[in-house]
């Protein structure tokens, strides 16, 4: 990519507020940069809202639910399916601007983009689906009706690190339910969802349904849309600390909330594992998104016969891999969000290295601008290091070893997370053994990457609760209303 195609595509974004259907300025033209995380660079400052900013973003969303609520399910259903059309035909623009913001290698954006983009697909089809029943009473005497109706306004907090499709994730199920929205995404990666707002809009969706607040100043501008008795949902993905906060805060009007936090998933490789394959699910598992995932694979939890091989394919597969700024060609490891998340995982790293871990690759943040790590694998790793416990997110793979299955599972489900768990084993007897037993809310056998828009996606424990996609990912934005009907 040229600078000249870099400029083009930052002059699509209104880095502005997205305010009852019309781009506006931050109340005092407030603004705040963001930052180009292979150079350290300002790419273009965006808006940042203030309290009474947020509470006009609000204002225009319930000023709008009833109308939006009483759209004809098929309506609301063809404006997803327009934004989608409209998302496949940018795919390129869309993912060199989240390149460009977020780090990844544009190849990764591209698959973010697709998958992004198949969330309004899929709830384009859930919208006319949404459906209740009809009943006899047992005794015979009445007739029992259940219908589903949207929850109202929401309030959508979404992370940096999947820019669009944690987005389209919530904004999909909630404008096929009916609900109208405040997004607040993330200030080190606001550029997609601006764009997203402009697709959205271009799909036919009415102003007010959907409202986009940028803010470097989210604790105090979110708290009082989180209290407003007209909220009626709040849905976040990011860190279980920032996570219990807002729950707690929701607390006070009775919220309907959804939660997708932390992670520190296993990866178990058995002793009679397909190594390559299992090798294969391992680069997937960790290396998506420069394993700045969620879904990330935290723990390699490998059979003792067989971890000297595994270890041995893996880190010469990581060691292979191409780091450098993310829109040059061949790249397949771009930099870190920021300085302080690169020097989080290198301080996870030195801590286990400093207690006798060895590093195979890697294992040492690279110098130059950027925020740059190198592929890392790490074996002998002691149960005393951080990053057992602690979630990595970055490029960093320890490998721990168990002597049977029973030890394999205890190490899996020793942590106070449980959003997804792999496994690798050729015996299909011991998969279902695993996948029963391990506490997560998501499995992936023999495969490295179980997200999937027509899947629920969400976490056990201090993962959170709630699921996203799925027939199950719409419920989260309708009530159920029981009638009793008597003659």
């Amino acid at each position: 990519m040229t600078a000249s195609d870099e400029k083009k595509v930052l002059g699509t974004v209104h880095p502005q507020l997205f305010i009852g259907g019309d781009w506006r300025d931050a109340e005092g033209g407030k603004t705040f940069g963001v930052e180009d995380p292979s150079t350290g660079a300002n790419l273009i400052d965006v808006a940042d809202a203030s309290v009474a900013d947020g509470k006009a973003a609000i204002d225009a969303a319930v000023a709008v639910q009833d109308e939006w609520a009483a759209t004809a399910p098929r309506d609301r259903g063809e404006i997803l399916r327009g934004a989608f059309e409209l998302i496949t035909e940018q795919v390129d623009e869309l993912a060199l601007l989240m390149t460009l913001e977020m780090g990844k290698p544009i190849k990764e954006s591209k698959a973010e983009i697709a998958y992004a983009s198949e969330f309004f697909r899929w709830f384009a089809e859930e919208a006319v689906r949404i459906s209740g029943r009809y009943s006899v009473a047992p005794n015979g005497a009445t007739r029992l009706l259940t219908l589903k109706q949207p929850v109202g306004p929401c309030l959508m907090i979404t992370p940096w690190n999947f820019p669009m499709a944690m987005g389209t994730r919530k904004i999909g199920p909630a404008i096929a339910a009916g609900c109208t929205m405040v997004v607040k995404p993330a200030a080190l990666t606001p550029l997609s969802m601006l764009r997203l707002g402009d697709i959205l809009a271009e799909a036919g969706l009415p102003k007010g349904v959907l409202n986009i607040v940028t803010t470097t100043n989210t604790g105090p501008v979110m708290e009082p849309i989180i209290r407003d008795p007209r909220l009626r949902k709040l849905t976040f993905t990011g860190s279980t600390e920032v996570g219990r906060t807002l729950i707690a805060q929701s607390a006070e009007g009775i919220l309907r909330v959804s939660m997708e936090l932390g992670g520190n998933a296993p990866f178990l490789v058995f002793d009679d594992a397909d190594l390559d394959k299992a090798v294969d699910g391992a680069m997937l598992a960790k290396m998506r998104n420069i394993g700045e995932a969620c879904t990330a694979a935290n723990r390699f939890i490998v059979h003792e016969s067989v971890a000297e091989e595994f270890s041995t394919k893996l880190s010469a597969r990581m060691a292979a891999l191409t780091v450098g700024r993310g829109t040059d060609d061949g790249i397949d490891v771009g930099p870190l969000v920021e300085a302080k998340q690169r020097d989080k995982v290198a301080e996870l790293v030195d801590d286990a290295v400093g207690k006798g871990a060895k590093a195979l690759t890697g294992g040492t943040a690279l110098e130059g601008d950027g925020y740059f790590y190198p592929p890392t694998v790490l074996t002998q790793v002691p149960d005393s290091a951080r990053l057992r416990t602690e979630e990595i997110f970055g490029p960093v793979a320890p490998i721990f070893t168990f002597t049977d299955e029973a030890e394999a599972l205890r190490m899996a489900n020793d942590t106070e997370y449980g959003l997804v768990a792999y496994a690798f084993t050729q015996d299909y007897a011991c998969a279902m053994r695993v996948y029963e037993a391990l506490d997560t809310g998501m499995v992936g056998i023999n495969q490295g990457i179980v997200s999937n828009p027509a899947a629920p996606f969400g976490g056990m424990k201090s993962s959170g609760f709630g699921r996203e996609g799925g027939t199950e990912g719409i419920e989260e934005y309708l009530e159920t209303k029981y009638v009793g009907l008597a003659f």
